[in-house]
């Protein structure tokens, strides 16, 4: 299975910049939010983007996995449907029905998160979305627990990825596959300016922020839908930018990085009722645990930064994301 960087381009104007920090040594904050991250376990949060597909290194990792989210206080997690490609993007759905009600009997205590999924052709395989892998994914939007499409997008960091004309065929018509569906779409976007010399000479002086939003704006924003933009990553005035084209945000694991000040002012600056938060699990383990395998149980440490940024309670951080969540998707309440 290929790995799917999920991490973007994280830009950081020097005027708000903290100064940098060995990750060791946590900034005050992130002292705050460790010490109080424990009272969200009492909580029900949503992750609104983890790859659970991804954990198959043993027969019982994900079954493990999900318990361990359950027991953090994770309620709910919406499953990304991108697989390895179009061949394999049904995975997420299947997860989401075969743990729908969890099997269990009626008044047995709950012991696994709600889970609902996406589908989708990530731009790093956008030369795969021919028409029957469209075809494919409109079949698996119209099931019940795939509430969106997605993540879909443009990624210009790898120079293996698809030429730009490529991506943004893919992203169009994903976007018409959405839009006949009427689901919210899961946006990824990674830009080019930290990739290796061969990827920038290959995308040269394009800019991604700026081709994705050209394209929601002709290509989505009239159908009033909306979406997320996945782990979001951009500056504040992107934020505002994304916001206005009707999107939610939201915030991963690198929120709480030390060189990541500009995710954080646009995380103070966001309006309160379109802010999220995800793991993107396995991949942006937050600190303390930067560098190890993410899971969804480790929302509540993203989660208790985030409040903590915005000067709330942990409690109505979560109660907060999980109602943005529930207005996005109707069909989860």
């Amino acid at each position: 299975m290929p790995t799917y960087y999920a991490v973007r381009t994280i830009p950081v104007t020097h005027s708000l910049a903290a100064p940098l920090r060995r990750s060791s040594s946590p900034l005050p904050w992130q002292a705050h939010a460790a010490r109080r991250w424990g009272t969200l376990k009492e909580m029900a949060l949503i992750d609104s983007h983890a790859h659970l597909d991804f954990y198959i290194e043993t027969p019982t990792e994900r079954d493990e996995v999900l318990r361990r989210a359950y027991a953090a206080g994770v309620h709910s997690i919406l499953a990304i449907g991108i697989g390895d490609g179009p061949a394999t993007m049904q995975q997420a759905l299947e997860i989401a029905d075969s743990t729908a009600g969890a099997g269990l009997p009626q008044g047995y205590p709950q012991i696994y998160p709600q889970i609902y999924a996406s589908a989708g052709i990530h731009p790093q395989e956008a030369a795969h979305a021919t028409s029957e892998a469209l075809e494919k994914l409109a079949a698996l939007g119209a099931q019940e627990r795939c509430i969106a499409v997605g993540e879909i997008g443009l990624d210009y960091y790898h120079f293996d990825n698809p030429d730009i004309a490529t991506q943004k065929q893919a992203f169009i018509a994903q976007m018409r596959v959405a839009a006949k569906l009427r689901k919210p779409i899961l946006i990824h976007c990674r830009t080019s300016e930290l990739a290796t010399p061969q990827a920038k000479e290959k995308f040269g002086g394009a800019d991604t922020w700026e081709d994705l939003l050209a394209l929601i704006d002709e290509h989505w924003t009239p159908h009033g839908l909306g979406g997320i933009m996945h782990c979001f990553s951009g500056t504040v005035d992107q934020a505002e930018q994304s916001l206005a084209a009707g999107f939610h945000l939201s915030f991963a694991g690198n929120l709480t990085y030390p060189r990541a000040q500009g995710i954080r002012d646009a995380a103070v600056a966001a309006p309160a009722d379109r802010i999220l938060v995800e793991t993107d699990a396995p991949f942006l383990a937050p600190i303390p645990l930067r560098g190890q395998r993410n899971e969804p149980a480790l929302v509540v440490h993203t989660a208790a930064a985030l409040a903590e940024l915005r000067g709330i309670s942990p409690e109505e951080l979560a109660t907060l994301t999980t109602e943005n969540f529930k207005n996005l998707f109707p069909t989860t309440r």
